[in-house]
Parts: C-alpha cells; structure tokens; sequence
C-alpha cells in the first residue's frame, strides 16, 4: 500500500421540513450509499465557495454556509486512500429539487430527503455512520477514522 496524502471535502448538512437531504454519489447507481452532497476542495478556494459550488453541481440548490458541525475521516487500507470531510449546517437560498436536474460530472444520480427515523432505524445506507445524530445538533464533534465503504 502506498500512502497518499489526505484528500480535503466540505460536506453539507441540509434540513428541509426537518428532512435531511442526502445523496447517491455512485454512477450508474452502482452502489445504494448514501451520504451529504460535497465533495473535494479545490486549492484557492474557501471550504465555503468550494462547498457552494459542489452543492449546486450535485442538487442545482443554493446554499448559505453556515457552522460547522463534524470533522469526519475516513480510509481504504488497500488503496491507501483517505479522506478527512468538514460538514457544515447549511441552508436553502435559491432553488428547488427537480427530476430534470443533472449532475455535471454525473457522478450524483439521485438526491433525496430523509428524516432522522429514516436514517436511525438504517433503512437505508449512508455514511458517516454519526450522520444521523449530527444533523439535528448543534456543535462541532469529531469522528474519528472510519473504514471506506462501498
């Protein structure tokens, strides 16, 4: 295994009607994970306009950043990759989820709400696994290495 450097990605946490928006980052649906939309921080940009930008690449919404809420990372022992994820509560400024929006990097193939009974009772799968907890709180908490999951 070769050790890379950690890959930097701002998360967002977006409640709509106490729902939280999630979703499938996997072309083709290849897998049924889901997660926040976000993605990789590119250099010379705020975690805020990078978060801004992947958000509406993702869903077509617009976002107001607001503070964070968990620092999450987590790796592949096989590859050696690893990635450390800041996740901030955001919300809504412009916009709406349409049937009809499309992922410019078609990497996003589906975005849904879900309510925390949804994501307690594991009725889907979704990562990190304190996504449940930390969307409703306020604060800023720490989850430490998870092991990537596909």
């Amino acid at each position: 295994m070769k050790l890379r450097t950690p890959r930097l990605a701002a998360r967002a946490l977006i409640l709509q009607d106490n729902a939280l928006l999630l979703v499938n980052a996997f072309p083709d649906g290849r897998s049924d994970l889901w997660c926040a939309p976000g993605g990789g921080v590119e250099s010379g940009a705020s975690l805020h306009d990078n978060l801004m930008r992947e958000v509406h690449e993702e869903t077509g919404l617009r976002i107001a950043v607001g503070a964070p809420a968990l620092v999450n990372e987590f790796h592949d022992p096989a590859s050696g990759f690893h990635q450390v994820e800041i996740f901030f509560h955001c919300t809504i400024t412009a916009g709406e989820l349409t049937p009809d929006w499309r992922d410019p990097a078609k990497v996003v193939t589906e975005r849904r709400f879900f309510t925390q009974a949804d994501l307690q009772s594991r009725r889907i799968r979704f990562k990190p696994d304190s996504l449940a907890s930390v969307a409703w709180i306020h604060g800023l908490t720490y989850d430490p290495l998870e092991r990537l999951t596909r």
